[in-house]
């Protein structure tokens, strides 16, 4: 049995007395428990040569490549490819992947890998291929159609094991629970939520990242920032997360311009790619707010780059989230080197949703939704399907249908 009782000597402390060692924690503050999972991964230049030995670990004898045009133009994929063949295994390549993976074109690729009898699957590309691999271990393993496994927890069956290495410092894709597929009779995004969806390995190397046009390198990198400030300030974030929150925030706000105007430098890659890798390993734990679950939307309508539709929306939600409680925006902004002391907490939040869209004008992302194409008529269909997405659950504030409308507006 478990008993609680005051500790005379500090009324601020309250113990829980369990068998053994006995722990205090401060009155008022309830226990929460931590979960942080995460896959193996293999991070540095030049960590691509150990794909084939990843593959051959989770017992691969003829493995699926995903990728997509332009990794094969790249010769990212064929470089792939050869780093299998140099351990005996000959892949199955399919690279028939669009930006925002439609659902046809995953249901196409599951039916080329059973035909072939491939067995792991590996996604070489940015966040596209890698959801559109994860796609393919659904059906895999499930059947059906993709668009059955909207929601949480609808995967239920075992998957094939999954490789991943990102092409892009953004997504998080190698390392999350997400899968996000574009409704293509709907014209909008499905998110899929499944612990079965993080990868058994992810290979991290920043060479990849050189290959980046620069509109994909900085969408991405704002893809990524998105990723710190949401995990961080998330009803679901616990200790586990929270530093890998704060310390992307850093990398990424530090170095992201750096990649655009000296793409040769290999120290602000390297960052980037760290950065996004940690915004990733924060985010498939602590999971996601608002802006993510409009900016799927948005992205399914018009099949826009989602990390500037991001770059357009956070800076909205965060005044949003702060008119509430601004504290907890108050670290993040300490992370990005924003000067916090004695400066009232809202404020503080204030000034960090600036300091974003300032990134995002360095980096040459619109200023509004209108600019890519959302009209005033869209704002009711955006906001019925923001309301389905699974990302809203966690954003620190609670959000109604008029509330997403007037963001929508604010964004326009």
């Amino acid at each position: 049995m478990t008993v609680r009782s005051r500790v005379s000597s500090s009324p601020e402390l309250e113990v829980t007395e369990l068998p053994g060692p006995q722990l205090t924690r401060p009155r008022g503050e309830p226990p929460r428990l931590a979960k942080f999972h995460v896959p193996e991964v293999v991070f540095g230049p030049g960590a691509l040569a150990e794909l084939g030995h990843c593959a051959r670990r989770l017992g691969a004898r003829r493995p699926f490549l995903v990728t997509d045009g332009g990794l094969t133009e790249a010769r990212w994929a064929a470089e792939a490819a050869a780093h299998l063949d140099a351990v005996g295994l000959t892949a199955v390549v399919w690279d028939a992947v669009t930006p925002n993976p439609k659902d046809h074109e995953v249901e196409a690729a599951h039916q080329r890998y059973v035909e072939s009898g491939a067995d792991v699957i590996i996604g070489v590309g940015g966040g596209s291929v890698i959801d559109a691999a994860k796609g393919v271990a659904i059906l895999s393993g499930n059947g059906g159609r993709i668009l059955d496994y909207e929601g949480v927890d609808q995967v239920v069956h075992p998957i094939p094991p999954l490789v991943m290495a990102p092409s892009t410092s953004g997504t998080g894709a190698e390392v999350s629970q997400f899968a996000i597929i574009t409704d293509t009779a709907n014209a909008t995004k499905i998110t899929i939520l499944s612990r079965a969806l993080v990868p058994e390995i992810s290979v991290v190397d920043p060479r990849l990242l050189t290959s980046m046009p620069d509109w994909l390198n900085a969408a991405t990198g704002l893809d990524a920032l998105t990723h710190a400030i949401e995990s961080y300030v998330s009803r679901a974030h616990n200790t586990l997360t929270e530093q890998h929150s704060l310390h992307a925030a850093k990398l990424i706000t530090g170095n992201l311009a750096r990649t655009l105007f000296r793409p040769g430098e290999a120290e602000p890659r390297i960052a980037m790619a760290q950065g996004a890798l940690e915004a990733g390993m924060a985010f498939t734990n602590a999971i996601l707010g608002a802006t993510h679950a409009m900016s799927h939307q948005v992205g399914g309508l018009l099949d826009a780059p989602h990390g500037v539709i991001n770059g357009v929306l956070l800076p909205h939600v965060i005044r949003f989230n702060a008119e509430t409680d601004p504290a907890r925006y108050v670290p993040l902004a300490d992370a990005v080197g924003i000067d916090t002391a004695g400066v009232p907490a809202l404020e503080v939040a204030l000034t960090l949703a600036e300091r974003v869209r300032e990134l995002a004008d360095v980096v040459g992302v619109p200023k509004t939704l209108r600019s890519l194409g959302v009209s005033d008529v869209d704002i009711p269909v955006l906001t019925r399907n923001t309301l389905k997405d699974a990302c809203l659950t966690t954003n620190p504030r609670e959000a109604h249908a008029a509330d997403i409308a007037r963001l929508f507006r604010a964004a326009l």
